[in-house]
């Protein structure tokens, strides 16, 4: 039997550099032992070390000293719910030789002392330079998601074309349905209507909402059916005060997305009243006969 591989518990509580693996007493071939687990150039973890993001980010932050956190894991590090280490994403210098590689997205940017701040010790751009990288460089619709959280959080909204559709939804496949929508050229709906019926009472908060047609589309997500009950109820009171309801799905917007802006553009065609039919003629009563 082979002798069992040496692991130095300082090395089991999260990501090392090699550097700290061989101040522990572990040399590089050592780490190519199955005890072992490369997660990137210089940086390890013991093989049965369960991930965690934070960890993880100032194990980077110390192989990589002056790279700044951008991005999604700078999004991450303000508080909004994404995921910040696949890939991780930092901005060097222009004039640095670090280069991208999996699981790490390297930009080269000079970016100013005044686009940067300190987040639980961490360097990361500050959360208006944030928004503006994430509007600029991610996929429209995943911008978008960061950016209606952030407008949600009160975290502030940035002066781009996409960040002036931010609208405070409550989460991202609200705003994958919105997105939708505005690609279809729709009108742009309101975001999370209070809605009121004919006494004034408030009934229903809209995930989006058509004013003019008194049209609600809502979202539903994965715990529709916990709470159906409720759902229906509050369905059954919006229909009751004279408004039009659709509902979609995850399966609508990934597998039918073609469906939804036609069943929303059908929704919002104005409706012509129908022509009354004309009342069928009696025919004339025969006289009696002289």
């Amino acid at each position: 039997m082979g002798r069992r591989p040496h692991v130095p518990t300082e090395l089991t509580r999260g990501p090392f550099t090699l550097e700290e693996a061989r101040a522990a007493g572990l040399t590089l071939t050592a780490l190519q032992s199955k005890a072992w687990r490369r997660i990137g150039s210089g940086l390890y973890c013991w093989a049965q070390w369960r991930e965690d993001a934070w960890l993880l980010l100032q194990a980077w932050h110390r192989r990589l000293p002056s790279a700044i956190f951008t991005v999604r894991t700078a999004a991450w590090l303000h508080g909004l719910d994404v995921d910040p280490i696949r890939p991780i994403e930092v901005a060097v210098p222009a004039s640095s030789g670090i280069r991208s590689r999996p699981g790490l997205t390297v930009r080269k940017s000079d970016i100013a002392t005044s686009e940067t701040i300190k987040l639980r010790g961490l360097p990361a751009t500050t959360i208006q330079r944030t928004l503006f990288d994430v509007s600029r460089t991610l996929p429209e619709v995943e911008a978008l998601i960061v950016l209606d959280a952030a407008l949600r959080k009160g975290l502030g909204r940035v002066n781009t074309p996409l960040g002036l559709l931010a609208e405070p939804a409550e989460s991202p496949m609200e705003t994958r349905l919105r997105w939708l929508l505005l690609k279809a050229d729709l009108p742009r709906p309101i975001v999370q209507a209070k809605l009121r019926d004919a006494r004034g009472r408030e009934i229903a908060r809209a995930d989006l909402y058509y004013p003019d047609a008194k049209l609600v589309i809502e979202y539903d997500g994965t715990n529709h059916r916990d709470r159906l009950i409720e759902d229906n109820r509050r369905q059954n009171l919006l229909v009751d005060a004279g408004f039009n309801v659709l509902r979609f799905t995850a399966a609508d917007l990934n597998q039918r997305p073609g469906t939804v802006p036609a069943f929303v553009r059908a929704a919002l065609r104005p409706r012509t009243p129908r022509a009354a039919s004309p009342r069928p003629q009696r025919p004339p009563r025969p006289r009696n006969a002289a």
